[in-house]
């Protein structure tokens, strides 16, 4: 049944402690994201230890009419932090404007009374509560038609369609399966020291992969049986999101990148997906550019911010300090940078 507003006055947030159908349902009737989902505070509460907590704004009567979750992060080396949703790129207050600012007010204040350094809210759209927001990444949205054949035609360049036709020519294969997470893991853990940045576990892509066995995708590009290229993203109601995906780097002139995107095109557009979501990324820069060459458009990315003293934000990436500690991570041994990894990323507020 189609969501109506009801007639009766909202209440204010309150704390919501289940069950999670409930929760789901709401999530689907405000118009949620995969990373509104309860099974969230289950993942990373067996991963990490997080603890997750939920507020709702409920009406007159009873039904759910605002929500948002936020996990509080807790690191020896990072603090205790709230995010609302580590790790992914959405997760804000769900629900009517008000509403939704009243949800990330309550948030704020309940980051305020458990000592957190940092309390920062994901949204697709703005919410005006007089915080600072960070605008400094966007993601990219392309449109599905119905027919694969329609967007290889009418909405890929040549050059995009000749990139994709490279791996092809070099014998490279494409499938989907939630049993390829291993393979995808090693192409991700490579990656992810070679840029400088600490691995999430190997675990916690198993544990999303058995919470969301209706939503994940996992996707994995083979050259000779080895695998180049990887993807791990989510398909909710009808838009599809390729949140991690890397390749092998001594591969890049077969491109197997391309061909990961690509397949994973067709696939989600025969499972009735309407829109494909690149994941974020930095304005201008590569990854940036990757993505616009495929014919989507921008949208940006809001994201509020409180801290003690009203500074708003994590340390900045451009420091020399942090450069400096993104040159010597790349300059580890693989094995060392797997193992050591997990135990700094599951901290990172800002991962």
């Amino acid at each position: 049944m189609p969501h109506t507003e009801s007639t009766t006055a909202p209440s204010a947030p309150e704390p919501f402690a289940g069950p999670a159908a409930e929760w789901d349902a709401a999530v689907a009737d405000l118009g949620g994201t995969f990373c509104h989902l309860w099974g969230w505070g289950e993942v990373f509460g067996s991963v990490f230890g997080h603890s997750t907590h939920r507020w709702v704004i409920r009406n007159g009567d009873g039904a759910v009419r605002a929500l948002l979750q936020a996990v509080l992060m807790r690191s020896p080396l990072f603090g205790r932090n709230l995010v609302s949703m580590p790790f992914l790129n959405y997760g804000g207050a769900l629900g009517e404007t008000g509403a939704r600012e009243s949800l990330t007010r309550a948030a704020v204040d309940f980051g305020r009374e458990s000592g957190v350094r940092l309390v920062e809210i994901r949204d697709r759209v703005p919410v005006e509560t007089g915080l600072p927001v960070s605008r400094d990444k966007v993601t990219v949205i392309l449109p599905l038609p119905d027919d694969p054949e329609v967007l290889w035609m009418d909405g890929l360049k040549g050059k995009v369609r000749s990139q994709v036709r490279r791996p092809r020519k070099a014998g490279m294969t494409a499938a989907s399966g939630l049993d390829r997470v291993d393979d995808f893991y090693e192409v991700f853990a490579r990656n992810m020291r070679d840029l400088g940045t600490p691995v999430l576990p190997r675990r916690l892509f198993h544990a999303i992969a058995e919470t969301f066995p209706r939503e994940a995708v996992v996707s994995t590009v083979e050259s000779e049986g080895k695998t180049v290229a990887g993807g791990f993203g989510f398909l909710y109601r009808g838009e599809f999101e390729l949140t991690w995906a890397s390749s092998l780097r001594e591969y890049s002139r077969e491109a197997p990148n391309m061909l990961l995107y690509w397949t994973l095109m067709e696939e989600m557009i025969e499972r009735g997906a309407s829109t494909f979501n690149f994941g974020r990324c930095t304005p201008g820069g590569g990854t940036h550019r990757f993505k616009l060459q495929w014919g989507g458009e921008d949208e940006q990315l809001h994201w509020t911010r409180w801290a003690p003293g009203g500074q708003g934000a994590p340390p900045s990436a451009d420091g020399g300090l942090y450069q400096t500690a993104i040159s010597l991570w790349q300059r580890l041994p693989l094995p060392v940078a797997n193992r050591l990894g997990p135990l700094i990323s599951r901290g990172l507020p800002t991962w």
